[in-house]
């Protein structure tokens, strides 16, 4: 092969690394087991030591784990995956309609599939030299943004040739995303009424890695206060509590669950909740808020938890994210 055979076009074309948490790939329990494999292992996840951390997870959490959230799958589960694959790809294909088509922009997953190094070969193949990426995760935390970007680092290891990279740590007080929000809140006001009390709920983190110094609770507090300032409610007529706990170790509170049923025993009879931290349905919205937080309300003597769904691929969420990549486009595309 000739020298002359290596060198490349004078054009560096940019692209965009969409990418979010993950999911398995059917709701069976040994998909499940390989999702939790993966995603449990992350050090940035679970940042306890690993002699004591690894037995765990291996003779307990994974031999378990699966079997009972199998049903929790299944009772959310669409004909096109699961929720968060199926908007995510919508998600993708709505960005990419945005963007036009100079802009290529492939999806991944940081556990299981597509995964990060198939996104990163599918932008290879189209030429891409620059890329933004981007993390759908609007409040930073080590244990989102940060493993996204450790895996991504660690494949590029690999490469002879790296690419000029941008990348989005966070934008949870994007006045994009924060409109983005309010939109959905007054859209569903208008269709179901409004409640008597709005509850943003935000995926928890353990209370140890704030006080190391993750700034997601400052984060999600900021969103909060802004889509309250966005939405002119007034104090007590909003608040913010945490969710997805797991184990026994202080998470950050006020922890979800034990808040609706608060807020129903001071005799609230409608409650809506939303959860700005998540960028698509999953299972955390669908099944642990919707259902089974909404069951918690009702025997607590609420009448309705009327959950609020996320962003996914409405206009004004795509829209937000346009904006996002046009910024850290800026003076890369001639």
């Amino acid at each position: 092969m000739k020298p002359s055979d290596h060198i490349q076009g004078p054009a560096r074309r940019c692209g965009v690394l969409l990418v979010n948490l993950g999911t398995p790939d059917a709701p069976t329990a040994p998909a499940i087991r390989r999702y939790l494999r993966e995603f449990l292992s992350d050090r940035r996840v679970v940042e306890f030591s690993r002699l004591f951390w690894l037995p765990v997870l291996h003779l307990f959490i994974l031999p378990l784990r699966p079997l009972k959230l199998k049903h929790a799958y299944e009772s959310v589960w669409t004909p096109q995956g699961s929720p968060l694959m199926a908007f995510s790809k919508r998600q993708q294909a709505a960005l990419q309609a945005a963007l036009g088509s100079e802009v290529p922009v492939a999806l991944a997953m940081r556990y299981g599939n597509p995964s990060i190094a198939d996104a990163l070969n599918a932008l290879g193949r189209q030429d891409v030299r620059r890329i933004v990426v981007l993390p759908l995760y609007p409040q930073y935390s080590a244990t989102t943004t940060a493993t996204v970007l450790d895996k991504l680092f660690e494949l590029l290891r690999a490469w002879r040739w790296l690419p000029e990279l941008r990348t989005v740590n966070q934008y949870h007080d994007d006045a994009g995303y924060i409109g983005a929000l309010a939109q959905s809140v007054e859209t569903h006001w208008q269709a179901q009424g409004r409640g008597e009390h709005l509850l943003m709920s935000f995926h928890s983190i353990p209370l140890s890695y704030f006080k190391a110094g993750d700034p997601y609770f400052c984060h999600c507090h900021k969103t909060a206060r802004l889509l309250a300032e966005r939405l002119g409610l007034a104090e007590g007529q909003w608040s913010v509590s945490f969710q997805s706990r797991l184990g026994r170790t202080p998470w950050l509170q006020p922890y979800t669950e034990p808040r609706v049923q608060q807020l129903a025993k001071k005799g609230l009879r409608k409650l809506d909740v939303i959860c700005p931290g998540f960028s698509a349905d999953c299972l955390e919205t669908l099944e642990e808020i919707a259902l089974r937080y909404g069951e918690s309300f009702r025997k607590a003597g609420g009448e309705a938890l009327r959950y609020i769904p996320a962003l996914n691929d409405k206009p004004a969420h795509i829209e937000a994210l346009k904006a996002i990549v046009e910024r850290n486009l800026a003076g890369w595309r001639e």
